[in-house]
């Protein structure tokens, strides 16, 4: 079925006439003091309801009202929040270093242990040619070989350890309407 927009001849010739500025001004200024009382009305409608009671936060002071406005204050409160540290490189990469290996003993296939020193190394290299932040960098690439080698060694006596604690467990006996 057409519509009157298929055909702009059946239209209605209702065009408003051009406003002068003061009254443009004086219809968005109406306008703006409308949405404003509705937005209050709302607000009320809302306490009324009770939607607002019992929120975190209610009857507490809004926290650094006292501060000067700082553009960062949003990742601020999300590394206190989230407990976030925040370490210059090289101290990182030296916090990386000691705990190498522990992490290593938590793969179990020699792939992902490669995988992992291989992107040690890669940012310990990156550190070294790049500008220098913080403390010095002291820490160096990893010989992937020999990291390796020991991870297959403690590997192999967490093996036989798991193995040994087992062979000394007695198996526990079973009621006999469990038996099969």
């Amino acid at each position: 079925m057409p519509t009157s927009e298929d055909r702009p001849e059946e239209r209605p010739e209702t065009q408003a006439a051009p406003l002068s500025d003061a009254a443009s001004k004086a219809a968005a200024a109406a306008r703006i003091e409308n949405q404003a009382k509705w937005v209050d009305l709302q607000v009320q409608q809302s306490i009324q309801r009770g939607e607002f009671d019992n929120l975190p936060g209610a009857g507490k002071p809004i926290k650094n009202l006292d501060r000067d406005h700082d553009p960062d204050w949003w990742v601020k409160q999300l590394v206190e929040r989230e407990q976030i540290v925040v370490l210059p490189r090289s101290v990182q990469l030296r916090k990386d270093d000691a705990e190498l290996d522990d992490l290593l003993d938590t793969q179990t296939t020699e792939d992902g242990a490669r995988r992992i020193v291989e992107e040690f190394n890669e940012r310990v290299i990156a550190a070294r040619y790049g500008a220098p932040e913080g403390p010095p960098l002291i820490t160096m690439p990893r010989d992937v070989d020999a990291t390796l080698a020991a991870w297959r060694e403690r590997r192999a006596a967490r093996v036989e350890a798991a193995r040994r604690r087992q062979a000394t467990t007695p198996e526990k006996k079973r009621r006999w309407w469990q038996r099969r």
